[in-house]
């Protein structure tokens, strides 16, 4: 089955990582010492049962150029997982690697705490410019440990010291990471029954056309959502403790890349401000162009009162910030720390990073690639009725696989299937293409390409999902 791309009319993008023929063997990789099936004998023997990517993608990748992937075992393939989202612009970018070699030439400290550098003044400079106007006036950073997870909870630390407050509102369906604070904000029942409870959050409801927690889908259910939350929080006998914050994605991403409605977001805006409730926004895996914007704030027009932001900004390398409104700067020295703060490399690769996004319009491709996608896995989806929804924003989107068998709720949304979703992946993997899971039941397939992908390799990313999904559903 093949999708035909359509001409290119946003920025050029350079075309210079071809499409790999599914199992195309490159020469072997300098230097390998072991064959790859021993290397995967070892990982399971010395790695924790904690193993997430590794039990989806049993291979040992040696090389890696913009969107291609080149394994041990001489196959290549086509990332759509892009270190969830981490790399936009694809693996070991030029750009990147030229200022990491001109960092690591100049003799720079690579780490110095959160002492003053250079690379720190020029990763600053370049963040604040690349952030929404009325946001960065007047807005202070502070550097975190290197994971967004670290980010989350500076951004709740620093809530609870500017209002006195403790608890939190988050969203079903959220994910905000793995430590402590940010677990108790996430939704995933499945990581958090182990452990005893992680502070006190109210869950709100996330608005989600296909499976509406109301039941109604679409801006009704969205509305309802609006409301729910305002009344909720008005109601002297609802429960709900002043909190220190509420805390959401624009898009959930883990969550199963759910794009939250324009006025919804405004209406959380609204209602926050009124009720002196900061909002701090988690645009860990949606900022740097990803969503079509280069902030996903910028689609609805608001303005956080935080923005806890990681991944993609370290240009590939561990960086994480909470970017925060100055009133609320009212930490003492040492509030918050971590050792990695003062990654030199990262801030390098960073500054790099956000001024070639900028400079090339590569937000604005996205939109374009983005939607074109979009249009075209929903063509696809009256071929093959396993598909269920398909959704997103910018290169952020979703493919929820149901059973075509079952019979619709009252929103039409059928039972997600699971099982299908990983056979898919495997189909996926098996034609040269990597795409993870994620969403409810993980039965959505997310893809997160990098912003440089050319029309070629995304006429690609759908052929061979086409075919993978048309293969499982056989």
């Amino acid at each position: 089955m093949t999708l035909a791309a359509e001409p290119a009319t946003g920025p050029t993008v350079p075309r210079t990582a071809a499409v790999p023929a599914p199992g195309q063997a490159p020469a072997p990789a300098a230097g390998a010492a072991s064959s790859p099936g021993a290397v995967l004998r070892r990982q399971r023997l010395r790695e924790s049962a904690a193993r997430t990517y590794a039990r989806s993608f049993p291979i040992v990748p040696v090389r890696a150029s913009g969107m291609t992937v080149e394994g041990a075992d001489g196959r290549r393939y086509l990332d759509c997982l892009s270190g969830a989202g981490t790399l936009a612009l694809g693996h070991n970018h030029p750009v990147v690697l030229a200022a990491i070699r001109r960092t690591l030439d100049s003799g720079a400290p690579l780490h110095l705490l959160d002492l003053a550098t250079a690379e720190k003044d020029d990763f600053t400079t370049a963040l604040f410019e690349s952030l929404p106007p009325a946001f960065a006036d007047g807005a202070r950073v502070h550097f975190c440990g290197p994971a967004g997870t670290d980010a989350v909870e500076a951004a709740l630390k620093l809530m609870q010291t500017a209002t006195g407050r403790s608890g939190a509102l988050a969203f079903t369906g959220a994910y905000h990471g793995m430590t402590a604070g940010s677990l108790a904000l996430t939704g995933n029942v499945a990581v958090k029954e182990p452990l005893p409870g992680g502070g006190e959050v109210v869950r709100l409801p996330y608005p989600y056309g296909y499976r509406c927690p109301f039941g109604v889908g679409g801006e009704a259910g969205a509305e309802l959502s609006a409301t729910y939350v305002e009344r909720l929080l008005d109601d002297p006998a609802g429960g709900v403790v002043p909190p220190a914050a509420m805390v959401l994605e624009a898009v959930q991403g883990e969550g199963g890349v759910v794009p939250a409605p324009d006025g919804w977001l405004r209406a959380m805006r609204r209602i926050t401000a009124e009720r002196r409730i900061p909002l701090i926004v988690d645009e860990v895996q949606t900022g740097v162009g990803r969503t079509g914007a280069m902030w996903a704030v910028e689609h609805s027009g608001i303005v956080p009162d935080a923005m806890v932001l990681s991944k993609a900004i370290g240009g590939s390398l561990p960086l994480a910030v909470v970017v925060y409104r100055e009133e609320y700067d009212g930490w003492r020295p040492g509030a918050h720390t971590g050792t990695f703060r003062g990654n030199t490399l990262a801030m390098a690769a960073g500054a790099a990073t956000l001024r070639y996004v900028a400079a090339n319009g590569l937000a604005e491709r996205a939109a374009l690639v983005g939607d074109r996608m979009v249009e075209q896995l929903r063509a696809l989806a009256g071929e093959l009725p396993a598909i269920g929804d398909v959704r997103g924003r910018g290169l952020m989107i979703g493919v929820e696989l149901v059973d075509p068998t079952a019979a619709p709720d009252a929103c039409g949304a059928r039972p997600a299937a699971p099982e299908l979703a990983v056979r898919v992946r495997e189909a996926c993997l098996a034609r040269g293409l990597i795409v993870e899971l994620g969403g409810r039941h993980d039965a959505v397939l997310r893809l997160l390409p990098p912003l440089t992908i050319t029309d070629e390799q995304a006429a690609a990313v759908l052929d061979r999902l086409a075919d993978a999904v048309a293969a499982a559903s056989a």
